[in-house]
């Protein structure tokens, strides 16, 4: 396992910790029941976790984590989740969050630039879900040359991200137009673009659903091929608190092992619940838990490693695509002890 580095301006930044392995030492936490003598009696007090969006069914781990119990049996009088959309970074910066949400182009922007003491630890996506969402039979973007000459709808949060897609396919920006938007795919209904940055689980979903037939252009296939819904923290966090963030991370696993064998449950938690005030259609929620299941959490890696991991192949593929997005990364190992509570291994939905 490894930390990754980055070398951007001569600078020499920790960036990637190997999911859960390196830094806060955990390893072995796969799903369903991992147990951890060590958090029990423990009592770390309230954790403020940094959502990158909406309280949607994106969070069901989260959520179930926090319905069923599972961060107050490790030890917290709360997790406080906190909406988006963000990348996190500014709130973990400025200390008011202690855990965040992100992706790996956004977290290693902030580093490489500003020298930001941040730490991925985890992931929960192993396949990133960024995608360009356009209509079939309008902008119809299948492939990156298909980008050229079109309009293109980019949130302000997602500039990186985007220059990062452009720059792994040797397109200039200059080739295209970039619109800035909001979060509303409105505007690729309304024609006013012909492509809108989206998830594939999310915005992609919720067009299709209105009865319109939809292409996209998924990042993760197309270059960028980087981790997503990282959980990101601080050194000084790390440093002061590494027995609470792993009693965080052990019950982020049994948030995550239930929504991934019953994405239903944490669709409802997000539809009824911790996102009713936003009128969430739960058939497209329930659609996105189960895409999100079976597309991006579990893979083969996590059936063989447990949720949350980040093997070293998808550490190369991650560093990649960090250097597409202008963030020159290696990698060094780790010699971080570790901790290995029992577990059982991560099982693909039905």
């Amino acid at each position: 396992m490894s930390i990754f580095h980055s070398t951007k301006a001569r600078r020499s930044v920790a960036l990637l910790a190997a999911a859960a392995v390196t830094v806060i030492g955990l390893a072995g936490c796969a799903t369903a029941t991992p147990s951890d003598d060590s958090s029990e009696g423990a009592s770390y007090g309230e954790l403020n976790l940094q959502l990158s969006w909406i309280k949607n069914e994106e969070f069901s781990g989260e959520f179930l984590a926090d319905a069923n119990g599972y961060y107050k049996d490790a030890g917290f009088t709360a997790v406080n989740l906190t909406p988006g959309p963000s990348t996190s970074t500014a709130e973990l910066l400025s200390g008011t969050a202690d855990v965040g949400l992100s992706d790996a182009i956004s977290v290693g922007t902030v580093v490489a630039n500003e020298d930001a003491p941040l730490k991925i630890i985890g992931t929960t996506y192993q396949k990133n879900p960024f995608t360009i969402l356009s209509l079939a039979d309008k902008g119809n973007i299948l492939t990156p040359e298909d980008l050229i000459g079109k309009k293109i709808g980019v949130q302000d949060s997602n500039t990186s991200l985007f220059n990062a897609l452009l720059a792994s396919n040797d397109i200039d920006p200059s080739e295209l137009t970039i619109v800035p938007v909001q979060y509303d795919p409105s505007v690729l209904i309304n024609g006013d673009v012909d492509g809108f940055m989206a998830y594939l689980t999310n915005e992609s979903l919720t067009v299709a659903a209105q009865g319109y037939e939809v292409s996209n252009l998924p990042f993760a296939d197309n270059g960028l091929p980087f981790v997503a819904e990282t959980i990101t923290t601080t050194d000084q966090y790390i440093a002061d608190h590494r027995d609470a963030l792993k009693a965080f991370l052990v019950a982020e696993i049994k948030g995550w092992s239930d929504a991934v064998n019953d994405p239903a449950a944490g669709s409802k938690l997000a539809v009824e619940t911790y996102g009713k005030d936003l009128g969430l259609d739960p058939d497209v929620s329930l659609s996105g838990a189960k895409a999100a299941a079976e597309l991006l959490i579990v893979s083969d890696d996590t059936v063989a490693n447990g949720l949350l991991t980040i093997t070293d192949d998808l550490q190369k593929e991650t560093i990649a695509s960090l250097k597409a997005a202008g963030i020159e990364t290696t990698a060094r190992s780790s010699s971080t002890s570790r901790f290995s509570p029992r577990s059982t291994r991560s099982t693909r939905s039905s």
